[in-house]
């Protein structure tokens, strides 16, 4: 992959922090979580004070992902991963799935076109009794590698109280210091957001392994890649709720599909960086399909209280070497603690 030059205007500056910023600001608080920084008195509840403190503090809602809605369906697996994973996911008929779209950032009232980060997390609930989380997003990589380099682009992404926006300036430096994020600026650059949560592709981004019936490991990453023509969003958009109204339209004339592709990494690919891209021509196997048939309710329905912690895995899956994976748990459990504490705010963004 030919990477490009270092970041050039405000402009280019200012969408990357968008994009970034959302992605990575809950990464910090887990890094603090897990105890990788040693910053004195930072504990996981600090890091999300100021978190709220910086995007706005909404009780009841999730304190990054916070807009999103439940839907449901059930995952057909193709039978052709079941060599590489004892995981029932990948033998068992249908899976029932619960699921949420959301799109990035701790504010629920935020237009849905104004954020650029979109993510789909799901469960799995295989008939062995065991379930499978995981939660992915648009972007394909991250832009830093390691927990201190989420910390440091999170205080460069802060908004300034002048202007409301970061500083590019700020995030200049920040970019020029972190080589690492090459990848992640150029699809930042070339992003095209589509017209619908239907039409995006969501990537695993952390690498994974597969262990199959003889106890061998296979590195893995995932994305859904969706069956939905891709349309491009358009210039303007008004409707606060576009998102989410053109998901139930589209569920209510039939179910929605994506394929879920799990890529194999080759001896040498990052299975503990995931600022770092595999190539593109990696094998690749078509692990079934991911079907949605309905939407629940935007907070009050059956994905409310589910906490899509990556790394409630079954039997068959397990996490790789990578230090963010092993520093999310904690911080995804405070946030669930703190926000099951809270009354649902449902009042209109001040």
């Amino acid at each position: 992959m030919t990477m490009k030059s270092p970041l050039h205007g405000q402009a280019l500056a200012l969408r990357l922090a968008a994009i970034g910023a959302v992605v990575l600001a809950a990464g910090a608080s887990f890094a603090y979580a897990a105890g990788w920084l040693s910053q004195p008195r930072l504990t996981p509840q600090r890091i999300i004070d100021t978190f709220e403190a910086q995007a706005g503090h909404y009780p009841g809602y999730r304190k990054n992902h916070a807009k999103g809605l439940c839907v449901s369906g059930y995952f057909q697996a193709s039978g052709q991963a079941a060599s590489l994973s004892t995981a029932r996911a990948f033998s068992q008929q249908r899976v029932p799935v619960t699921g949420r779209f959301a799109i990035g950032g701790a504010n629920p009232f935020a237009p849905d076109t104004g954020i650029p980060v979109r993510s789909l997390a799901i469960q799995l609930s295989t008939d062995d009794g065991q379930v499978w989380r995981t939660g992915m997003n648009n972007p394909p990589v991250l832009a830093v590698s390691t927990p201190q380099g989420f910390y440091e682009q999170v205080l460069a992404s802060a908004p300034d109280p002048a202007t409301g926006k970061p500083d590019p300036g700020k995030l200049q430096a920040f970019f020029a210091a972190h080589p690492e994020s090459a990848a992640f600026r150029q699809w930042a650059a070339s992003y095209k957001p589509s017209n619908s949560f239907a039409s995006t592709q969501y990537h695993s981004i952390n690498a994974f392994r597969l262990i199959d019936s003889a106890g061998t490991a296979h590195p893995v990453r995932w994305q859904l890649e969706p069956h939905s023509a891709f349309a491009a969003l358009p210039a303007q958009v008004d409707d606060k709720q576009y998102l989410q109204h053109d998901l139930q339209q589209r569920l209510a004339q039939g179910p929605l599909r994506w394929t879920l592709r799990l890529v194999l990494a080759d001896p040498g690919d990052a299975l503990d960086d995931p600022a770092r891209p595999w190539p593109a021509e990696r094998r690749s196997v078509d692990a079934g399909t991911l079907v949605l048939e309905q939407v629940d309710a935007p907070e009050q329905g059956a994905c409310r209280d589910l906490n899509f912690d990556p790394l409630i895995l079954p039997t068959g899956i397990e996490a790789s070497n990578d230090p963010i994976l092993a520093a999310r748990s904690s911080a995804y459990s405070e946030s669930f603690n703190r926000r099951s504490r809270e009354s649902l705010s449902t009042g209109a963004q001040p």
